[in-house]
């Protein structure tokens, strides 16, 4: 394993990053896996594949279950040079790159709800449904960023959702209406994050993220009900700010920001 390092091209200088891929027919989590080794002191680049996770996690430590081989399960492990307020940043990165690949591979471009799911509006059905989740931890030594894991759980090939998930979930093979190649997709997203990755160590990079992110959100400009732990209010969600928090404005006029909350896109009046 060796560390990023530059790389010279026509438009100058790109971040290049050496990806180590390991693979496994089953762990409780991609992203537990590459925590442990980033505190072994793994370097950047180390990516953990599996067919199953028996402890899959998202947001708020809700569960992520897919049948055996049906998912895109992924983490890679990044040691970037980022405030700890722009650590979201990461997750935006991931987020676009696999709507790049996902169009490149199956041929569709889904869209980013807020605050780390990617979806897919199908013809006749009322509301987003689910192809990806996204979940990035943070490692700090002190003030600092020592290195954060992104782990993604893209929903790639089934015949039907799994029990519970219908009308929530979709796979891409539904989308496409073919089978979709699994490692195609693994191929051209780690392809495409480490040309968005490169873009944002740059100083100030976190900028062109995050114009990257509102370009493909479907929250953006949306009536949303956000749902607090302690309360539940609705309005229009207007912006995403560089720390990954939504701003919404409320019937009222005030704009709330949201750092953390589960949001619903309303149906239009």
């Amino acid at each position: 394993m060796t560390v990023p390092r530059p790389h010279c091209t026509n438009e100058g200088y790109v971040w290049r990053i050496d990806w180590d891929v390991r693979r496994f027919d089953e762990l409780d989590s991609t992203n537990r896996y590459l925590i442990d080794e980033a505190r072994k002191g793994a370097p950047e680049g180390v990516v953990a594949v599996v067919d199953r996770q028996t402890a899959g996690r998202g947001r708020l430590d809700r569960t992520w279950e897919a049948p055996a081989g049906s998912a895109l399960l992924v983490s890679v492990l990044l040691r970037p040079s980022l405030l700890p307020t722009h650590v979201h940043s990461t997750t935006m990165t991931a987020a676009v790159a696999a709507c790049d690949a996902c169009e490149e591979v199956a041929g569709f471009r889904p869209e980013l709800k807020w605050p780390n799911d990617i979806v897919v509006s199908t013809d006749g059905v009322v509301g987003d449904r689910k192809l990806a989740g996204l979940l990035a931890e943070a490692e700090l030594k002190g003030d600092d960023v020592d290195a954060v894991v992104v782990g993604m759980g893209f929903n790639v090939n089934w015949e039907k959702p799994p029990p519970g998930l219908e009308g929530i979930a979709i796979a891409a093979s539904e989308v496409a209406g073919r089978t979709v190649d699994r490692e195609a997709l693994l191929e051209q997203f780690l392809d495409r994050f480490e040309e968005h990755y490169s873009a944002l160590v740059e100083p100030g990079g976190w900028r062109g993220t995050l114009l990257n992110y509102r370009r493909s959100s479907s929250t953006l400009g949306k009536d949303v009900r956000v749902q607090l732990s302690d309360e539940t209010f609705t309005g229009r969600a207007v912006e995403v700010t560089g720390e990954g928090h939504l701003l919404v404005k409320t019937p009222a006029g005030d704009v709330r920001r949201v750092a953390a909350g589960d949001v619903v896109h309303l149906r239009p009046a």
